[in-house]
C-alpha cells in the first residue's frame, strides 16, 4: 500500500517537524481521490474537510495548518502577525512552537525551509511563476537568518521530463541570470524542457543556503496529483512547524 506522506530526509533540529501528502488515505472520490486538501478544486467540502481533520489527527498536528490563497506570486505572511482566517500569499514563515506553515501543489514546487538552530521555519508554493518572481528569496529574507544558517528541502513537483515550456518561460529565467539556461534543454521549434529543481537550486544556493530533496516528478508517479497530467486534480500540502522544546 502507498504511504499517505513522505518525511523529508535532511538534517532539520529535532525541534522541526515536516511532512508532504501524497494523494493516498483520504475519503474524496473521482480525480480528487483521495486524500484531496484543497476546498477550491471543485471537490465536496464535506470530504475536504474531513481529509483535513483526518491529516491532523494522523500527524498529531499542534493545530490547523494556515491554508494560504495562493496566487503564484511572492507575497511572503507571517503567521505570527497576520491572524486572516485565509491570508493571501505564496509562502508562510513563523518562529512560534505550534504554528503549522502549509502549501499546496499539484506540480509546483514545495520549498520548505528551516534555520540549523530550530528556531524559524517556513514553506513557499514555487512554481515557475513564483521561483521567477523571487518567491524562495522572498521567503529566505522573511526568516531574517543568513542563507547560510538555512536548509531547503524541495518537495514533489513536475520533472524536467515531464515539463515543457515556451520561449517565455525561458526567459523569464535566462534574461536576469543567463547561467539558468543551463536549468533548461531544447525541445523542438520554440520549447523547452524546464528543470524546476535546478532553478531552485540555484536561486537558494546563491543565497548560501544548504539544499536537500528533489527527483521527484508528480506527472510520472502516480502517488501525486498532477494537474498538467489530469486537469481536474486534487492538491497534495507541504507543512512544517516547531515543536516546543
Amino acid at each position: 500500500m502507498n504511504a499517505p506522506w513522505i518525511r523529508p530526509d535532511w538534517p532539520a533540529p529535532p525541534t522541526v517537524r515536516a511532512c508532504v501528502t501524497t494523494r493516498h488515505g483520504g475519503v474524496s472520490d473521482g480525480p480528487f481521490a483521495s486524500l484531496n486538501l484543497a476546498d477550491h478544486v471543485g471537490d465536496d467540502p464535506a470530504a475536504v474537510a474531513m481529509n483535513r481533520s483526518l491529516l491532523r489527527a494522523a500527524l498529531d498536528l499542534p493545530a490547523e495548518p494556515v491554508w494560504l490563497e495562493q496566487v503564484h506570486g511572492n507575497r511572503v505572511v507571517d503567521l505570527d502577525r497576520d491572524l486572516l482566517p485565509r491570508p493571501r500569499g505564496d509562502a508562510a514563515v513563523s518562529r512560534r512552537p505550534g504554528a503549522v506553515c502549509a502549501v499546496l501543489t499539484a506540480d509546483c514546487l514545495p520549498v520548505l525551509l528551516c534555520d540549523r538552530a530550530g528556531t524559524v521555519v517556513g514553506a513557499a508554493h514555487a512554481g515557475w511563476r513564483g521561483l521567477a518572481a523571487g518567491v524562495v528569496e522572498a521567503l529566505a529574507a522573511a526568516m531574517g537568518r543568513p542563507g547560510t544558517e538555512l536548509i531547503a528541502w524541495l518537495g514533489p513537483a513536475i520533472g524536467p521530463a515531464a515539463f515543457v515550456v515556451g520561449p517565455e518561460v525561458h526567459a523569464c529565467f535566462t534574461q536576469r541570470d543567463p547561467g539558468a539556461a543551463a536549468c533548461f534543454r531544447r525541445h523542438g521549434e520554440g520549447r523547452w524542457r524546464a528543470d524546476l529543481y535546478a532553478l531552485a537550486r540555484r536561486r537558494l544556493e546563491a543565497l548560501g543556503v544548504e539544499v536537500h530533496g528533489g527527483g521527484f516528478c508528480t506527472v510520472s508517479d502516480d502517488r501525486f496529483f498532477s494537474y498538467r497530467r489530469d486537469g481536474v486534480t486534487g492538491r497534495m500540502a507541504a507543512l512544517i512547524w516547531r515543536e516546543a522544546s
